[in-house]
């Protein structure tokens, strides 16, 4: 049987309009941690979080993960992904520790270069503008090399000998051990599912690739987990790398499902191919339809066969009830047709 752990991801849309069940930033947070709650009791394995910026969405996701940590026992907490190129790297590593203390450690962190967003450069309104040759995705690896330099331990700052009595270099506090190996790139490519093994962190891979070769989707994402595993082994990495592939699954169970997204399996079905960051990229097609159909074509996806955790994006602003019964249907009746428990 081929196990895996299902989580499920969250945009954390909010929005007053008609519909929606989730219309402020409060309603989003609060119900993130009502359904992380009975996702846990349902079976589900992790909840995770996917942050933006200058959008109505999750933006600040440390304070939530510790509500949601407080309020589970078991469930893994994550990003997927934070955006490296706004955060203060140092300021990061102090808060994830913190949550992942809180946690038992159970965070398990998503990081990128970032996806396209609604501000044009908005990190440089954070403070973080490239200089010289320096591109934006160099800036992020950047900042993520000094925040893995900080969660591990690492002397950064040199203490005042007047308030210690010694010059060495001090480490962040506080320090949550194992927190460095939970560590996860999230790739849109082959080349940066490379430097994402060399690096020795786990690979997080979404719907969307940023490069096309005219195969299908779960191929062309399948190729690039091979990459990764072989960068991984290549450089010497001790332990197995962990490996997660998002989809879009919705299960047809109930006349509701029917009526919110029965005319989107059709459309949504097949994978699709666009222009983004002045390239062509592939998008992955969702899984609508009844559960012994979706779960056969979930068997039959080459990187969802290849990863080792799956995470579902939910679709939050129809509430907590209804995203609960999605988990479930996916628990009981996906997931062991698919050969998943």
């Amino acid at each position: 049987m081929n196990m895996k752990k299902i989580g499920f991801l969250s945009f954390g849309h909010y929005r007053d309009v008609q519909g929606s069940f989730v219309r402020t930033a409060r309603d989003a947070l609060l119900q993130t941690v009502e359904t992380a709650v009975a996702a846990e009791e349902a079976g589900i394995d992790g909840a995770f979080l996917r942050v933006h910026h200058f959008a109505p969405q999750f933006a600040a996701p440390f304070p939530l993960l510790s509500a949601m940590a407080a309020r589970t026992h078991r469930l893994e907490l994550g990003t997927a992904v934070i955006d490296m190129r706004y955060e203060n790297p140092l300021y990061m590593a102090e808060e994830a520790a913190a949550a992942d203390l809180i946690s038992g450690g159970r965070l398990q962190l998503g990081l990128s270069r970032g996806s396209p967003e609604p501000a044009l450069r908005g990190y440089e309104a954070f403070g973080y503008v490239p200089t010289g040759d320096s591109t934006d995705a160099d800036e992020a690896r950047k900042h993520t090399l000094v925040f893995r330099a900080a969660i591990a331990g690492a002397g950064l700052a040199n203490a005042d000998p007047m308030m210690t009595g010694s010059s060495d270099a001090l480490a962040i506090d506080p320090q949550s051990p194992g927190l460095a190996e939970r560590i996860w790139w999230g790739s849109g490519t082959r080349a940066t599912a490379k430097w994402t093994g060399e690096q020795g962190m786990n690979l997080m891979s979404s719907t969307l690739l940023t490069e096309d070769t005219g195969v299908p989707f779960d191929e062309l994402q399948a190729e690039q987990i091979a990459v990764f595993r072989k960068a991984w082994a290549d450089a010497g990495h001790e332990g197995t790398p962990r490996v997660s592939v998002s989809r879009s699954v919705i299960p047809l169970v109930t006349d509701t499902d029917r009526r919110y997204f029965g005319l989107r399996a059709q459309a949504e079905g097949r994978d699709q191919v666009g222009r983004l960051d002045g390239g062509l990229a592939r998008f992955g097609k969702s899984y609508i339809g009844e559960p012994d159909v979706i779960a056969a074509q979930l068997a039959a996806d080459a990187a969802v066969q290849a990863a080792d955790t799956l995470l579902v994006t939910v679709p939050n602003q129809l509430g907590v009830d209804y995203n609960v019964q999605l988990l479930e249907n996916i628990v009981k009746h996906v997931a062991p047709a698919a050969g998943w428990r």
